[in-house]
Formats: C-alpha cells, structure tokens, sequence
C-alpha cells in the first residue's frame, strides 16, 4: 500500500487529522510493504499524538465539530461524526435538550477554548448531556487530558468500524 492510499484510508481515524496517518505512514518503511491488517494501528496512532507537541494536540481538538452544533445543522460533519451523533439520537433532541446542549457547547468552549468530545458510542442523549454537566465543571488540565482520552476511544471506534467494512 502507498502512502496517498494510506492515508485515504486512515486519514480520516482522527477527525480532520491526516497528519496522523502520515506520521505513522513515516515511522516506518511503509513504501515496500504492504499494511499488515494485524499491526497495532491503534497504538501507532495514539503514540504519533501522544508525542505532539501540546499545539498540535490542541489543533487536534479544535478539528472536533461540537455535538448537534452548525456542522450537524448544516450537513458538513465528517462522514464518521455524522454516523456518531446519528447513531446518539443527537438529531432527535428534544427543543429543550438542543438548547441545553447550544448552551453547554457555548460555556464549555468559551471556558477550554475546544469542543466538547465524547466517545458517543454506546451513550444516549442523557448520557451524553450527564457527562457534559459533571466535565464542565473540571480544571483546564484535567478537561484537556480527558478529551484526549476521549479522542482516542473514537479513533479506536472509528478503527473497529473500518476493520468490518
């Protein structure tokens, strides 16, 4: 596999973040062999963002849409938020829960200065706006490191979803 196709494919595992793929695509000599569908990917990933530099780490987050924000409104989310949040009921709110969640989204960028990320697999509306409340209230460090975390179980997901394509 080249690495143009590399990319393609793996490009899209952390949310409009292809540096990562490309980044794992480098740490290695790619170029003469192909992708083994056993290699920890996972852990190649998340070792090529652990190491960034806290900018770059930020830059990550911010390319996260906010939950049933314009993005959603408008159609422009990725194809793999889009399937997210659908399959989070997220496009089913309540008018109440939508302002809840317009108003959480507001409060908790202005505080952190990124989005609010969740792994949303598994989680309903009410899980959601429950881990939204208690996160809100954390310190900017400790807010920053769990929505890394949180990044992370969505490229995990987003990992899983593609070996069963």
């Amino acid at each position: 596999m080249n690495r143009e196709k590399f990319i393609d494919i793996y490009g899209g595992i952390y949310e409009h973040s292809p540096w990562v793929a490309a980044k794992v695509w480098q740490s290695g000599d790619r170029a003469n062999s192909v992708v083994d569908p056993k290699r920890d990917l996972e852990s190649e990933m998340k070792a090529v963002v652990e190491a960034s530099g806290r900018e770059e780490k930020l830059a990550l987050l911010r390319a996260h849409p906010t939950l049933a924000g314009r993005e959603a409104a408008s159609g422009k989310l990725s194809r793999e938020s889009a399937k997210e949040q659908r399959g989070a009921g997220l496009g089913q709110c309540s008018p109440e829960e939508f302002q809840e969640l317009q108003d959480l989204n507001a409060a908790y960028s202005k505080k952190f200065g990124f989005p609010f990320i969740i792994a949303v697999g598994g989680l309903n509306r009410s899980d959601i706006l429950r881990n939204f409340r208690m996160r809100i209230k954390n310190s900017a460090e400790n807010e920053f490191a769990t929505a890394l975390k949180e990044v992370h179980k969505i490229a995990k997901l987003r990992l899983a979803a593609l070996s069963k394509e």
